[in-house]
């Protein structure tokens, strides 16, 4: 069994990721993009709320730390989930194709595969999207002297929105058509909120600088 990449050191899921193993790959390495954001956005929450300085931010501090943390949380999980989900592509390539059932069940098991791989990182798409949402706020409102950790959480969760929609991309193009229609219909909106939201997170955070 595979130790979850999150109980590795940096420097061993880095090693891992520049293996030539196709796991992890970039939805894992999206997914733990959109955990390094999240930290970021807690630690700027924390240095906000209970600071008189900084009372204008607080609720939305509060706000946003409550929603960093269950990204956080989930952002692990996706990290594992995602390799997991590509591995099980992988294995359905590997099943038999001698007759015609087997060449059916084979190509439904890809099919069904290939729907729980694109499902992985389009959830690390959503995720980052909220976050990105709250962000400018916190850019705006939070502590002053910690506003570039928001415009790095910033360009981290932009990255892992955007990474994991390549990802996203590249397993629709195996899929019919009838199958993971929401997705093909809500991915392009993501993308295009991510990156108006990304605008308005650096101009938010160079005011402040």
């Amino acid at each position: 069994m595979k130790t979850p990449w999150m109980e590795m050191t940096v420097r061993d899921f880095q090693a891992a990721l520049a293996s030539s193993s196709p796991t992890p790959g970039g939805g894992t390495a999206a997914a733990i993009a959109l955990g390094q954001a999240s930290a970021l956005s807690i630690m700027v929450c924390d240095l906000t709320i209970g600071k008189e300085k900084w009372k204008e931010g607080w609720e939305s501090a509060e706000q946003a730390l409550q929603k960093s943390v269950r990204i956080m949380s989930r952002a692990g999980e996706l990290a594992d989930e995602d390799s997991a989900a590509f591995d099980a592509v992988m294995d359905s390539f590997k099943l038999p194709k001698d007759t015609e059932d087997e060449k059916q069940e084979r190509r439904n098991s890809i099919r069904m595969a290939t729907l729980g791989a694109t499902e992985k990182p389009f959830e690390t798409a959503q995720l980052a999207l909220e976050l990105l949402r709250i962000l400018p706020d916190l850019a705006i409102t939070g502590n002053a002297n910690a506003v570039s950790d928001v415009g790095v959480a910033g360009l981290l969760a932009s990255a892992a929105c955007k990474g994991a929609l390549f990802n996203v991309d590249i397993n629709l193009d195996s899929l019919p058509e009838e199958m993971a229609v929401e997705i093909r219909r809500d991915a392009p909106e993501i993308l295009d909120e991510s990156r108006a939201l990304s605008r308005k997170i650096m101009d938010a955070v160079r005011d402040r600088i």
